[in-house]
């Protein structure tokens, strides 16, 4: 059967011409009347039986005309910038919705190179979700909370893979984070510095294995640090406020000039620890091991100690004023004349000796030294 192929689209066509044409004529008659008829009706209405000469009723007419035309164009005018506004809100919205589209696809490709075999290839995909977590505000949250679970899952404290330093390794013979697991160290450094921004509010690197990690200048306030080890790791000049610590492993960790304002190290081992000019108002220390730790110049004003082991501890020039010390040992702590003590404390009673002050502190340190430093044995071990 040869029949022919008909053109639908020709009476479409015709029809949208029709249109337009009756459209053109409708807005030809409004202009027309408005123009032509429309002036003349005004000046008889406010003549109001009035006669005026021929040549000064047309000049009033050409007044109202010009008036009229005015008006007419700056509604065409305004119709114009709507018209405008409504074609750029369209295009923002595709444009919106391009790049949205765009994001989710790079952040699917960052997700799938975590699960890559290959070393470079898994940094690369944390650095790419840590742009991502720049310029997206509500991918932000998403990109924190899988840094702390690659964390989680590829740092568990105690390890548990073969290769990695058994939990009972002396903490001299284990590689800094950076050599040994270059893309966890990535993944703490993005974690901390997207931390600025404290969302979501808690976050959890709970047992977690940070043996010698470069954590120096690092936002973790709110972190849930519960039963990690950080033993020698360097924590120097760090947000940990608010931050919750309790058993965890900060034996020789570098906290100098940090900020622990309401951290929980409820039963932590911070034995050997640094805490040289720290921020330690209200922290909690209940029951912690603080034996030969390094507290000098620390303010410690309304923190508690109640039940911990400060034997041995250097706590000369340490604010201690209002820290609660009931059951605390303190047998050959040093204090020195800078030492604060809470109201009625007895130091001497306690066994606190007392020596020379060392002075002036310095606010500065080598990068992540505290990383690469041989921790020396502790006389408590």
């Amino acid at each position: 059967m040869g029949g022919s192929v008909r053109d639908h689209s020709r009476p479409t066509r015709t029809a949208a011409i029709a249109s337009a044409a009756l459209a053109a004529l409708a807005v030809l008659a409004v202009l027309g009347v408005v123009l032509l008829i429309l002036p003349g009706l005004v000046v008889d209405h406010d003549l109001a039986g009035g006669h005026l000469a021929a040549a000064d009723r047309l000049k009033a007419v050409n007044n109202v005309r010009t008036t009229l035309l005015q008006a007419v164009g700056g509604a065409v005018v305004l119709f114009g910038a709507y018209a405008t506004w409504r074609q750029l809100r369209v295009s923002q919205d595709g444009l919106n919705a391009t790049r949205e589209g765009n994001i989710t696809d790079r952040f699917s490709r960052a997700v799938d190179q975590l699960g890559s075999d290959k070393l470079d290839v898994r940094i690369g995909g944390i650095y790419a979700l840590w742009r991502i977590a720049d310029h997206s505000v509500r991918d932000h949250e998403a990109v924190v909370s899988i840094m702390a679970a690659y964390l989680r899952t590829h740092l568990p404290w105690p390890p548990q893979e073969p290769g990695v330093p058994p939990a009972d390794a002396s903490i001299n013979s284990v590689q800094p984070l950076e050599t040994r697991a270059a893309d966890a160290q990535t993944a703490l450094t993005c974690l901390g510095v997207l931390r600025r921004e404290p969302r979501p509010e808690w976050l959890n690197v709970s047992l977690t294995d940070l043996r010698r990690a470069d954590c120096d200048g690092l936002w973790l306030h709110g972190a849930n640090l519960d039963g990690a080890c950080l033993e020698a790791a360097s924590v120097f000049q760090v947000n940990l406020s608010k931050a919750s610590l309790i058993a965890a492993n900060l034996r020789h960790a570098e906290f100098g000039t940090s900020i622990l304002h309401q951290v929980r190290c409820i039963e932590a081992d911070l034995r050997g620890a640094r805490l040289v000019k720290a921020d330690l108002r209200e922290a909690d220390f209940s029951r912690a091991d603080l034996r030969e730790a390094n507290l000098r110049k620390a303010r410690a004003n309304d923190a508690v100690f109640v039940g911990a082991d400060l034997r041995m501890a250097d706590l000369r020039g340490c604010d201690l004023s209002g820290a609660d010390l009931r059951q605390a040992k303190l047998e050959r702590a040093l204090s020195s004349d800078l030492t604060i003590w809470p109201n009625g404390f007895d130091a001497q009673t306690a066994g606190v000796v007392v020596a020379a002050d060392p002075g002036a502190e310095p606010d500065h340190l080598l990068p992540a030294a505290a990383i690469t430093r041989q921790a020396p044995p502790l006389q408590s071990a």
